[in-house]
């Protein structure tokens, strides 16, 4: 059996316990594919722009990232974005388009279901 290797970042490893912990109670499985894609290695996963939100994204739709979310390109549209992290020009650009950045631990204690919430990743 391999063995498991443990996040260095308390704060990561704590915000994997309570998605899992939500995923469960309220039978939401994105939460818990959120916390797969944050358990990945870091080396693995791009990080993803406000550039891409823009393209990929509706007006008004909410989304989850797991990892951090940069201010390449412009953003346009209205967006509730719950990120792991963001560059201080990402979180400028989504409230300057009308949206609201959240962590994603904000993000679960607003969606505790899952419903409505897009994994960007």
């Amino acid at each position: 059996m391999a063995s498991r290797r443990r996040k260095g970042n308390p704060h990561l490893s704590h915000l994997m316990l309570e998605l899992r912990r939500a995923a469960r109670q309220g039978q939401a499985p994105i939460w818990r594919a959120v916390a797969d894609r944050l358990a990945r290695a870091r080396h693995g996963a791009a990080p993803l722009n406000v550039g891409q939100l823009e393209r990929i994204a509706e007006a008004g739709e909410t989304i989850a990232v797991p990892g951090k979310l940069l201010a390449d390109g412009p953003l346009s549209k209205n967006l509730t974005v719950g990120a792991f992290a963001y560059s201080a020009e990402a979180r400028a650009k989504i409230h300057a388009a009308g949206g609201s950045a959240l962590t994603l631990a904000e993000l679960v204690k607003a969606h505790p279901d899952g419903t409505g919430v897009r994994l960007l990743a």
